[in-house]
């Protein structure tokens, strides 16, 4: 996240931002969810490790889920998941949808022709046809540019009654090194992360019903700035729109490196240390509500047997 090069500019920008964070480049954001990937990050395995803990609130395990990102949000996790929830049946999502599938050993739809995918374009193998049980989305909608528009696709994949599952960073993350790119003058190392209790107002706007939200603060340590800085680059990108606009050079990193080694947090080791928020989130898919206006019609003869119900 703390240097990364610009990207050149795609027209691929939705044309309504209403709902877009500020401070996101989305042009970023749509390279980043576009590349390959190889491997999950072992943070956002430990991430889901933990949201697999909070499976068992559920009364009763879904039928069927839809995995958003596996390869993002945690290979590892996927494989347990499945283990956990044998008899389900399992979709997935990616921008990458080849790669995916190999790495999640997942069939390829009926449908899909890897020969007509283009890497800009998404390819979905989710069927809106046939809703979920549940949504498992890890580590991604914190570099999402129109959450209350992803929000609502999930919505749109729940059947009623099912629910959403999801992690995300909260904005403590990366605060040791917002101050000391703060002391040297220079842009964030990073956007502004959403707080969980706009995540949970963004829920309800999206039609999602009971949204329960909590966040917990992991403390990560480093030998060095050289370490940090690497694990950084696994578990994401700089995409704010005001970081430096153009790639930096070997003489910008020695400095951004002796900067973190000088001036950065420190524990009671002498190790360099790291905050990361995780927010968590669940919400549930609740029957629509008649509209206001709309007439209800309820049978005579069922009125009459609720009020003698009453009375008795």
């Amino acid at each position: 996240m703390a240097g990364s090069c610009r990207p050149t500019a795609l027209n691929s920008s939705p044309s309504d931002t209403s709902d877009a964070v500020p401070g996101l480049d989305a042009v970023a954001c749509a390279r980043w969810q576009g590349l390959p990937r190889q491997g999950s990050p072992w943070l956002h395995e430990e991430v889901a490790g933990r949201m697999l803990e909070r499976l068992q609130w559920f009364r009763e395990p879904p039928t069927s889920w839809l995995h958003w990102e596996p390869v993002l949000g945690g290979l590892q996790a996927h494989a347990r998941l499945r283990a956990a929830l044998p008899q389900a049946e399992c979709q997935v999502w990616s921008h990458d949808l080849a790669g995916t599938l190999a790495a999640t050993r997942e069939p390829a739809p009926r449908s899909w022709n890897p020969l007509r995918r283009s890497r800009w374009v998404e390819a979905l193998t989710a069927d809106p046809q046939r809703p979920v049980q549940m949504l498992w989305a890890n580590m991604g909608l914190h570099a999402e540019p129109q959450p209350q528009r992803l929000i609502a696709r999930w919505h749109s994949h729940i059947a009623t009654g099912g629910f959403l599952m999801f992690a995300c960073l909260g904005p403590d993350s990366l605060r040791e090194l917002r101050a000391v790119w703060a002391a040297e003058g220079w842009p964030a190392p990073a956007h502004d992360f959403t707080d969980m209790h706009d995540w949970g107002d963004m829920l309800v706007h999206g039609g999602f019903a009971e949204p329960v939200m909590d966040m917990e603060r992991l403390e990560l340590t480093y030998g060095s700035a050289a370490g940090l800085v690497e694990e950084l680059r696994g578990f994401g990108r700089n995409l704010s729109v005001g970081r430096f606009a153009a790639c930096r050079g070997r003489a910008w990193y020695e400095r951004m490196l002796a900067a973190i080694e000088a001036h950065g947090s420190r524990a009671a080791d002498g190790r360099l240390r790291l905050t990361i928020e995780i927010v968590y989130g669940h919400a549930f898919k609740a029957a629509p509500r008649p509209a206001r206006g709309d007439a209800t019609t309820v049978p005579l003869d069922a009125l009459r047997n609720q009020l003698r119900q009453r009375r008795g």
